[in-house]
């Protein structure tokens, strides 16, 4: 179910459908590190466009443990978009295009 909110978009994936969007997560490189500056409004705002454009994103994130579960919980409530696979310094996330899902697309 999709229901658009201003610009967040609120989903529930399917088991299925999350085992499959985690296969992908492994074949995709990085479009966004978080460094030494943190989750600043710049890195927000290239994580928006990233999940705008490509729907399945992943992030590195070069920070202590708890910083990164603080990012990572951030970065779902501002941008809606749900964790698909966090392992060690990398976290990927899914949200579909309203425009029409390019995953949907390619498949």
């Amino acid at each position: 179910m999709i229901h658009l909110c201003k610009r967040i978009i609120s989903m529930t994936l399917s088991k299925a459908q999350h085992k499959t969007l985690r296969g992908m997560c492994h074949h995709i490189n990085p479009v966004v590190m978080i460094g030494q500056n943190g989750l600043t409004e710049n890195v927000m705002n290239e994580i928006e466009l990233a999940l705008t454009h490509h729907e399945l994103i992943k992030i590195r994130l070069r920070a202590s443990p708890a910083a990164r579960k603080l990012f990572i919980d951030r970065i779902g409530k501002v941008s809606g978009a749900e964790l698909i696979l966090k392992t060690g310094q990398v976290a990927c996330f899914y949200r579909i295009n309203p425009a029409g899902s390019q995953l949907e697309s390619e498949n």
